[in-house]
């Protein structure tokens, strides 16, 4: 046993936790005096860009996950959800269960990469009643739900509640909305056969977005390319649409077109009726960091350019969960994989440089373009600066997805469902198999110290 054995310890099991945990490993992987742990409520990395694909039955559910123990083979890794975080002690409780007892992980350098959770802006109803798209689970219940919606509708006889069955509303224009849109009208389109009396006119997709346009943060012409492509396939776009309340069978929505000021607020009230509302509209950091002796802004932590949290040298925090100020737009990044990524590549370094009292570089990213697929053999990307739509973008996209992948086994096996999708239809069999969670803490468990 070494002593004064320096543990650095990464709180998540998404996309920079995972790439941090890599880089960490190719420099102190064999090193004695270093341990490296990882915390994560899943034992898997989530390969959420292909989450859409999931739940439009393309690719099969596993081949979109990886095991963390199979990718950082030098790390310890705990699966557990983190209760609290004690940045003066240096330690990370994790919460027990009914199986497992609750146990606390002492550090010298944390790394906090805890994504976010979905963000339903306090509507309770929303939230209670809406399909998400951030986890496997999710992926598979709206897959089940699409084809449990044509079921229904294939023999129902009324006309207000079979409609009602076949609208189907995403909330949200940016990449997973739009993605997600794309992927439900292949599904629906590829499937509609098995279901006679469901005609193309039937099927109704429809992406409600607060903003003035889809894809945010694109390319102006290439969302419009984008836009008018999925209109082209039956998709409805509506913009400058806010929902305001759904209840599991109609969905109330207010029209946010700009009134002057002197005007009484004549924002139009409509509704659309539909069994299934999937929300992409936002994220929010997860309650153990708005809850941690941290200092967070709108939940997040706030970190200087090196991506060290305010007061506590030593602490990194990368990813959704880090509020960065990009120097150049004045604005908080993004939370994509791809800033997620590179972050994770810049804590690892800076944490080397902390360890070896070495000097640590600033965080600058640089963009190395953006991607989307809209639908059947379609897509839009911004590749070396350069703008390209329709085939060559979906193309591009598969490419470039399918070399992040990390293991060769599951490269091979989503690039065959991609293969196979080619030439055989999707399936069409119902999984009664996952319920939803709806537990967000485990609050019966600790009583006593729950109160914060």
């Amino acid at each position: 046993m070494v002593k004064n054995k320096k543990k650095i310890v990464i709180l998540g099991s998404g996309f920079a936790a995972v790439e941090c945990a890599r880089q960490l490993e190719s420099k102190f992987g064999n090193d004695p005096e270093i341990e490296l742990v990882m915390i994560g409520e899943d034992n898997f990395l989530l390969f959420t860009p292909m989450l859409p694909q999931v739940a439009s039955g393309m690719i099969e559910t596993r081949h979109i996950v990886f095991p963390i123990r199979t990718i950082c083979k030098k790390t310890k890794f705990y699966e557990g959800r983190i209760k609290n975080i004690d940045p003066y002690g240096k330690l990370v409780t994790l919460w027990g269960t009914g199986d497992k007892r609750s146990i606390s992980i002492h550090y010298d350098f944390l790394v906090v990469a805890l994504g976010s959770e979905t963000n339903f802006f306090g509507m309770a109803d929303v939230e209670k009643n809406a399909y998400t798209m951030k986890t496997l689970n999710d992926a598979v219940m709206l897959r089940n739900r699409i084809i449990d919606m044509l079921e229904q509708a294939e023999n129902e006889t009324n006309p207000i509640l079979r409609k009602s069955f076949l609208n189907f509303v995403v909330v949200g224009g940016g990449f997973a909305g739009i993605e997600t849109a794309g992927e439900l009208m292949d599904l629906l389109l590829d499937v509609r056969k098995y279901y006679p009396t469901i005609h193309k006119e039937d099927l109704k997709v429809i992406v409600l977005e607060a903003m003035g346009e889809i894809l945010p943060g694109f390319n102006k012409k290439l969302a419009d390319f984008a836009k008018k492509k999925l209109i082209e396939r039956g998709i409805d776009i509506q913009l400058k649409k806010a929902v305001t309340s759904f209840d599991g069978s109609e969905v109330t929505i207010k029209s946010l077109d700009e009134t002057p000021k002197d005007s009484i607020d004549q924002s139009e009230i409509d509704s659309i009726i539909t069994k299934t509302l999937i929300w992409t509209a936002g994220v929010t950091p997860v309650n153990t960091i708005k809850r941690s002796m941290f200092k967070t802004e709108k939940g997040k932590l706030i970190v200087n350019d090196f991506l060290e949290v305010t007061n506590f040298p030593g602490v990194f925090a990368i990813g959704d969960c880090a509020l960065f100020v990009d120097p150049v737009t004045n604005r908080p990044l993004p939370p994509t994989a791809q800033i997620a990524e590179s972050q994770a590549k810049m804590a690892a370094k800076n944490l080397i440089s902390l360890i070896q009292n070495s000097e640590q570089e600033k965080f600058i990213y640089h963009s190395k373009g953006q991607m989307a697929i809209i639908g059947k053999r379609s897509g839009i990307a911004t590749f070396l600066g350069v703008n390209i739509s329709g085939f060559l973008a979906w193309l591009i996209w598969r490419n470039v997805y399918l070399s992040k992948i990390p293991t060769f086994d599951k490269k091979t096996r989503v690039f065959l469902d991609w293969v196979i999708d080619l030439f055989f239809d999707r399936d069409v069999s119902r999984l009664k198999l996952m319920k939803r969670e709806t537990e967000k803490e485990y609050k019966e468990l600790d009583e006593v110290d729950d109160v914060w």
